[in-house]
């Protein structure tokens, strides 16, 4: 929907809240080239400046006689409360209601949607309030996606190996499972693979969720990635956040998605761009298929396609977060519960299903923290328990598994001789990242090296 067909151009309308209600539904194209935005503003300043002597009632004209020195009527003590602008939202510096100039930089900005559309924070409340009862009706919660690590991999043509050089060959000479996930992007100087099962994923997902992609990258490479998950404009239609969207440097945020916290889960391979919203967040394997990318997290091993190789489609970490995702959703519209679904917080759900990946494991660590840290305080203690692990530091019967990272500790021999599991850290972060105990085999603590 462009601004140009909005309600805000409508005679019948001349309130920016039916217009941003309406526009929640089909939000307006963000890939507008710059003389399509320069023109859609043009027409609705002029209609704002217009509508400044056809204000509805209960309205103050700025402009009006009253503003001007000459008396004004004394309507009743309720008459400030009936007649002045809340503005609710501001475009290019007016007010969308009442035209008023607005020199005020409060409230959120949501670029977004519209160049130069910033809303007040009650508005922003209202909106959020009113998308969720329609949200809820739809039996829907909001899903927030990242980008690179999470849905898809890029480099940069430069950092291309010698070894990755295959990738550069004609499309009907590469492997079939890169013809159709592997994008070749000259004008960027870039390459760009999509994550396997990821077209299936956003299938699936849609029918649970509304769907916002956000990243840290910068907004042309955020709509050039949409383009290439979602090239018929199914699943996000505008709902792109990117880096220059964020209200805090190198942090993500929900203040600028209007969805209500309490329904929101966020998938993302980083955690700490989260500070405020960890509770709403699965945690994401990252996804390393180029060289570079493992280089660029010091990683000193071959990359997928240095191996010519790629996640499973069936068994990979997007196949397995659509199965967490379900039985989120499943658990958050079960219809045994006798909450209302207003009252309802899906970090309390997400709280619940992790803590059952672990739930009946009492962990031991060995050799894991350096000397004089105070476990609990340690990320894996931390991700031991929220996994519903219980953690002591004291060894009893009761304990099912020593973590540790050397085999020849007093507490790792102590767990073969008493038959309990012996398991490398990797196994609670497997844990972690699959949603469900991982195999113990899986994860063997290597033999101290001779001296």
């Amino acid at each position: 929907m462009s601004l140009a067909d909005s309600p805000v151009h409508s005679s019948s309308s001349d309130d920016f809240a039916a217009f941003l209600d309406a526009d929640l539904d089909t939000i307006s194209d963000a890939s507008a080239d710059s003389e399509e935005v320069a023109v859609e503003e043009e027409s609705i300043l002029k209609r704002v400046k217009r509508r400044k002597l056809e204000l509805p009632d209960g309205v103050i004209n700025p402009e009006s006689s009253s503003s001007q020195g000459e008396p004004k009527e004394d309507l009743g003590e309720s008459s400030p409360k009936k007649n002045t602008c809340p503005h609710p939202g501001v475009y290019a510096g007016m007010c969308m209601r009442c035209g008023q100039k607005m020199d005020d930089e409060s409230g959120v900005a949501f670029g977004y949607i519209h160049k130069n559309l910033r809303l007040a924070n009650d508005e922003v409340v209202r909106l959020r309030d009113k998308d969720l009862k329609k949200l809820l009706r739809d039996r829907k919660l909001y899903l927030v996606l990242d980008l690179d690590h999470t849905l898809l991999n890029s480099s940069r043509l430069a950092d291309i190996t010698v070894e990755e050089g295959y990738l550069n060959g004609q499309r009907d000479a590469l492997p079939d499972n890169l013809k159709s996930s592997l994008f070749r992007l000259n004008w960027m100087q870039m390459m760009t693979k999509l994550r396997p099962f990821v077209h299936a994923f956003l299938k699936e997902a849609s029918n649970l969720f509304e769907m916002y992609i956000y990243t840290m990258g910068e907004r042309p490479y955020a709509l050039e990635m949409a383009k290439l998950l979602d090239p018929g404009d199914i699943y996000f239609n505008s709902r792109i956040i990117a880096q220059g969207d964020c209200t805090q440097r190198h942090q993500k945020g929900l203040d600028v998605v209007l969805g209500q916290e309490s329904a929101v889960v966020i998938l993302d391979d980083t955690e700490s761009v989260w500070g405020k919203h960890k509770e709403n967040l699965i945690l994401m394997e990252r996804y390393h298929f180029f060289a570079s990318s493992c280089k660029h997290f010091g990683f000193n091993c071959k990359s997928l396609s240095e191996l010519k190789s790629d996640e499973s489609e069936t068994e990979g970490a997007l196949a397995t977060v659509l199965k967490i995702l379900q039985r989120i959703h499943s658990l958050f519209f079960d219809e045994g519960r006798e909450d209302d679904l207003e009252d309802r917080d899906v970090r309390q759900v997400l709280k619940t299903v992790r803590k059952e990946v672990l739930k009946d494991c009492k962990v031991i660590f060995s050799r894991v923290f350096p000397t004089n840290f105070p476990a609990e305080h340690h990320t894996l203690w931390k991700m031991a328990e929220q996994l519903g692990a219980t953690c002591s530091i004291e060894l009893d019967p009761s304990v099912t598994h020593v973590v540790s990272t050397d085999a020849g500790t007093d507490k790792s021999r102590w767990a073969v001789q008493e038959k309990k599991h012996l398991v490398h850290p990797r196994w609670i972060e497997a844990s972690n990242y699959m949603w469900r105990k991982q195999p113990e085999e899986n994860f063997p603590v290597s033999q101290p090296k001779n001296k």
